[in-house]
């Protein structure tokens, strides 16, 4: 870390725009995903590279591009891109509804509720998103409430509360991905730590859930023993990840794997398998695009003194390490009410946090774990975010509303709490080497 660029409030303009310019659009239109989120974020790069005098063009411009190619940048593009192959190699196989007939086959129907918690826990831990889940299982809740007997909005609040939990732990996940590059640690490490002040709160959601009187069976599924097979390819990746090999090898090896399934069952052919690699590539294009022009604005901002100014105002309020955890997480959670999207707060936010840890000895991977989490919790609560909107919309909105979902969300809410005691209580404790 440079520490001889001066101190300045006013290097952080070019975030404050891009925050005001969405935040305003965003209310203006009365739809938080109207204003494109990479022009919202080419309007700050301009207001960047225009401010700072005393520098040419030429230069600031220079000094953009240097940001865009980081690279911890460019690390977290290629993993992107071979996280988009797999999940879609994935899903063209079928393993997702492999999953869910699985667990549904074999969950007792007095825990239905707490099993589709965990099944949703396991999809998202498998397939590295929230809204992917959320989207293969919100269907499931209308089945539950009809034949379960209880509230649509509490199975739907199992679903989205399971897809969170994965999503913030997930070894694939974009969220950790950019948590984990721009703190410079290992996903391994970073779920280790994160596993740790998480599981509680998803331990007593288990146990809400479970306490929760189901009437009669969920609707027969349509399961046979293949399909255990086209579950391996995420078994495959959760265990390979937490052995401790390469992210890179394993998302490599995990499509590999996956497209033998698919076409060892007939579900893919040679050609129909490159498409899709090449078509879950391709819609990572948004995220890689955007994680290019914020580390070229963070570079600017940097320059221009603006990390220094974030250093000392928090230095000033943090009165320790503790209060330099609960900034980051105050950081974290601002960018993502104002954002709605959690991956793209941990990429804004994430610069800032690792010189804020540097200077706190707050180790890489727990700085990346109060990111992953915090973001997460806003992320799970807020009923104009992609979640919750695409929860309510799938099973109709005359059925369930954005606030009827939320009083049902009791994983994200224990989670934001289970985060914020392991701060105030220094928990986990770290081994010093």
């Amino acid at each position: 870390m440079n520490n001889t660029f001066k101190s300045n409030r006013w290097a952080l303009l070019p975030i404050i725009l891009f925050l005001i310019l969405y935040l305003t659009s965003s209310l203006v239109s009365g739809d938080f995903y109207k204003m494109p989120l990479i022009i919202s974020f080419l309007v700050a790069a301009f207001c960047a590279i225009a401010m700072n005098r005393k520098r040419s063009i030429e230069e600031k411009i220079e000094s953009f591009v240097k940001g865009m190619g980081d690279k911890n940048i460019m690390m977290m593009v290629f993993i992107f891109l071979l996280a988009g192959c797999f999940a879609a190699t994935a899903k063209a196989v079928g393993a997702v509804d492999a999953t869910v007939n699985v667990g549904l086959h074999f969950l007792p129907p007095n825990i239905m509720l707490a099993g589709v918690f965990i099944i949703s826990c396991f999809i998202a831990l498998s397939v590295g998103t929230s809204l992917g889940t959320i989207l293969a299982l919100a269907p499931m809740a209308v089945s539950l409430s009809e034949k379960g007997g209880i509230a649509i909005a509490l199975a739907l609040g199992a679903i989205v509360g399971g897809a969170m939990f994965g999503d913030n732990l997930s070894l694939i996940s974009d969220t950790t991905i950019a948590a984990s590059r721009t703190q410079g640690c290992r996903m391994k490490d970073k779920f280790r730590m994160n596993f740790k002040i998480v599981v509680p709160a998803a331990i007593i959601s288990i146990i809400i859930y479970a306490c929760c009187n189901v009437t009669s069976e969920i609707a027969p599924t349509t399961f046979t023993f293949k399909q255990l097979g086209l579950v391996l390819p995420y078994l495959f990746v959760l265990v390979s990840a937490l052995a401790g090999m390469n992210v890179i090898f394993v998302l490599l090896l995990g499509t590999v794997f996956a497209g033998v399934m698919g076409l060892a069952y007939g579900k893919l052919d040679i050609w129909l398998w490159l498409k899709t690699m090449s078509d879950g590539a391709l819609g990572m294009s948004e995220i890689i695009i955007i994680s290019m022009i914020v580390g070229g604005i963070v570079e600017i901002i940097r320059i221009n003194g603006g990390i220094e100014f974030l250093l000392e105002t928090i230095g000033k309020r943090a009165n320790g390490k503790k209060g330099a955890e609960l900034g980051i997480a105050l950081l974290v959670s601002l960018v993502n009410v104002f954002t709605a999207n959690n991956t793209i707060a941990i990429i804004m936010s994430g610069p800032i946090v690792k010189d804020i840890a540097s200077a706190y000895d707050i180790s890489p991977k727990r700085a990346a774990s109060i990111m992953d989490t915090f973001s997460c919790f806003v992320q799970g609560l807020l009923p104009y975010g992609a979640q919750i909107l695409a929860a309510v919309t799938l099973v109709g909105l005359e059925r369930v509303t954005p606030l009827d979902l939320m009083q049902y969300l009791y994983y994200p809410y224990l989670m934001g709490a289970s985060a914020l005691l392991s701060i105030l209580f220094q928990w986990p404790v770290e081994k010093r080497s």
